[in-house]
Formats: C-alpha cells, sequence, structure tokens
C-alpha cells in the first residue's frame, strides 16, 4: 500500500478559503476508484512553521497512485488548487 500525503500553503489563508480547499480535496472520495482512502483537514494548531491543510491518501501500488495522478477528477482539484495555492510539499511511502 502506497500512502500519499500533500501539505498546502495557501495564498490567502483565509477560514473561507481553507474550508472550501478542504472540501475540494474530500469531493475526490468515491469519484477515483483506485483511492482506497481519503483524508483532508485544516490546521487546528496555526503555528509558524504549519501549513494550511492537508490531504491523506491510500492507494495500492505506485500503479494506482500514477493512474490517480492523471484522473480527471484529480486533474480537476488540481486545476483548482493551482489558483488557491502559494506551494505544497508531498511525501509518498510504502506501509
Amino acid at each position: 500500500m502506497i500512502k500519499h500525503i500533500v501539505f498546502f500553503k495557501l495564498k490567502e489563508p483565509t477560514a473561507e478559503n481553507i474550508e472550501r480547499t478542504v472540501q475540494v480535496l474530500r469531493d475526490m472520495e468515491g469519484k477515483i476508484p483506485m483511492l482506497r482512502s481519503i483524508e483532508a483537514g485544516a490546521d487546528v494548531i496555526r503555528s509558524e512553521r504549519s501549513y494550511d491543510l492537508a490531504l491523506i491518501v491510500e492507494v495500492d501500488s505506485l500503479e494506482d497512485l500514477q493512474a490517480y495522478a492523471v484522473h480527471p477528477v484529480h486533474q480537476e482539484v488540481i486545476r483548482y488548487i493551482n489558483t488557491v495555492k502559494d506551494h505544497t510539499l508531498s511525501v509518498d511511502f510504502e506501509v
């Protein structure tokens, strides 16, 4: 199993923008067949080193991760994210 984690720093991290972006990420649930689980949430600490929100996705294999990356629903989410993000970090690891 592969765990894919992405941290997002938004250009304008208002409560409304964070909530909307979390919802956009959560809306992928049930629409991308290779996703085994998906979680998205806003940072509650809001420290200097914190990112605004995170996404955690689990897939069965690297092939499924690659298929997720190009899936039309995920591509639509990426287009939205590119309009609101300042920058992102990610890590993918085997569980």
